[in-house]
């Protein structure tokens, strides 16, 4: 099999975590692996820290983009891409999720002739007001190889013509997920304590866990100061400590709008290296969140999660209520977001945690 020069580009948290496992498999089967980070994520707490934590090697290109709106960021991005590809020659430009990286990732290569793969294709929330199912849509539409996590994303695919494209390898968040859980329990993060939060996350071994895990930060409820008022109260008035992971845009509009985060059950902290997180859901009693990264994850690792969005692209994880969508208005919120777990064991229809290596067979079967 000849040896292939993949780029990865990446610039957010979640996709930090799907690269660690796959910058593992291409280094274990010798191929040349370029990492490019536009900087979409330019805050540590979601950047450097998570690559030391996961073992990825440091990128090899910084494009340093930050925050813009839109147009602004991805037009950034394309700019800075087309240099770095031109340079490197790839035989694939391989792109993670959802992101203002992916579809500049995909753009920038289809423009200079260079195969694109997509990991994570096929997902539909079909909620056009999203921009992250904009910039899915488009991507797959664009790539040459389209790298699907579940049988119900292949059939989205094929529903959009795109089957012939399609390859389903799995999820590669399960085997970064599992990984982490095995290193966080050998190293005893379940029982470490939130700094300044006083909340202990816990023991996966204890039979009543005394928190639940929280993060929001997509625009549909962050934005509108009124639906973000109504998520916040909805966080404090339920019946366990809320440890309440703020991402750098909540606490923005927060701040903006004038709305305390520290009140009632809410403590207030900064996002976990990768590890810590799944260590602090593995602890906790449930999960509130509006990550579709978070949903799986709850899922993969046992617990009950209540997703304040009115849809999901991982529908695999609402069998048998281990995942639930709920408005923070519902007069039901609080009982929900601290039900029990479901009787009824979790399935596995994210794959075995073996996707990584699938991924980069199927890129090094495919070059010419």
């Amino acid at each position: 099999m000849p040896r292939v020069r993949i780029v990865s580009v990446v610039g957010a948290r979640p996709q930090f975590v799907k690269l660690a496992p796959i910058a593992a498999a291409v280094a274990a089967a010798g191929h040349e692996h370029v990492i490019v980070h536009t900087g979409q994520h330019y805050d540590r707490d979601l950047s450097e820290v998570f690559f030391s934590g996961l073992g990825i090697p440091e990128p090899d290109e910084h494009l340093a983009v930050g925050s813009g709106g839109h147009g602004a960021q991805t037009g950034a991005m394309l700019a800075g891409l087309e240099p770095v590809l031109t340079r490197h020659e790839p035989d694939w430009v391989l792109v993670y999720g959802d992101t203002n990286s992916t579809i500049a990732g995909a753009l920038c290569a289809v423009k200079l002739h260079l195969p694109v793969a997509h990991l994570e294709a096929g997902l539909r929330s079909f909620n056009r007001r999203m921009p992250e199912e904009h910039n899915r849509v488009l991507t797959d539409h664009a790539a040459d190889l389209l790298l699907a996590p579940t049988p119900q994303a292949v059939e989205h695919l094929r529903n959009e013509g795109l089957g012939e494209r399609t390859v389903l390898v799995g999820d590669v968040m399960v085997d970064a997920c599992l990984r982490a859980r095995e290193t966080a329990r050998a190293a005893g993060l379940g029982g470490v304590e939130l700094e300044g939060l006083g909340v202990d996350l816990g023991s996966p071994a204890d039979s009543a866990p005394s928190y639940l895990l929280a993060t929001i930060h997509r625009a549909e409820n962050t934005d509108d100061p009124k639906r973000l008022k109504a998520v916040l109260d909805a966080l404090a008035d339920l019946p366990l400590p809320v440890v309440l992971l703020a991402h750098p845009r909540l606490r923005a509009r927060a701040a903006e709008y004038g709305i305390e985060l520290a009140r009632g059950a809410v403590r207030p902290g900064t996002p976990l290296p990768y590890a810590q997180m799944i260590a602090a859901i593995d602890g906790a009693a449930g999960v509130v969140t509006d990550s579709g990264g978070l949903q799986k994850e709850a899922y993969l690792l046992g617990r009950p999660c209540t997703t304040v969005r009115t849809e999901t692209e991982w529908p695999e994880t609402l069998v048998d209520g281990w995942n639930v969508l709920a408005e923070p208005t519902a007069y039901d919120f609080g009982a929900l977001a601290a039900r029990p777990a479901p009787a009824t064991a979790v399935g596995a229809p994210f794959g075995d945690g073996k996707t990584a290596e699938r991924v980069v067979s199927e890129l090094a079967a495919r070059v010419h």
